[in-house]
């Protein structure tokens, strides 16, 4: 599984980032762990996320502006900015060539400027 190899991976770094310090303070020590909390927490969402959308694939959706339906245009890269971090994720994206605007089902419109 991907994410118990980040996890291991965050570990890694943690240890070798302990033994090539000079006597780290708490503070140090706090600072490492929050960073490899954070990635840790980005990969388990990505992970979640990628496998939700696997579980129950989405039904090509209707444009919520004009009500037609939607053409799928593939898997496409989304960035999503939410409380953990940043996250990259491959989704399946949707357009409507009459309003100009796409989606990343179940949320996530996307307007062309």
């Amino acid at each position: 599984m991907e994410l118990l190899k980040r996890l291991e991976q965050e570990v890694d770094e943690l240890l070798d980032w302990q033994a090539q310090s000079q006597a780290p303070n708490l503070s140090q020590f706090e600072d490492e762990i929050l960073a490899a909390r954070k990635e840790i927490s980005i990969a388990m969402l990505e992970e979640l996320l990628q496998g939700e959308e696997q579980r129950e694939p989405v039904e090509a959706p209707r444009c919520g502006k004009c009500g037609r339906p939607m053409e799928g245009k593939g898997k496409q890269p989304q960035v999503l900015e939410t409380r953990v971090g940043t996250l990259r994720l491959e989704r399946d994206y949707y357009y409507c060539s009459h309003c100009k605007a796409g989606v990343f089902p179940p949320g996530s419109t996307v307007s062309d400027p």
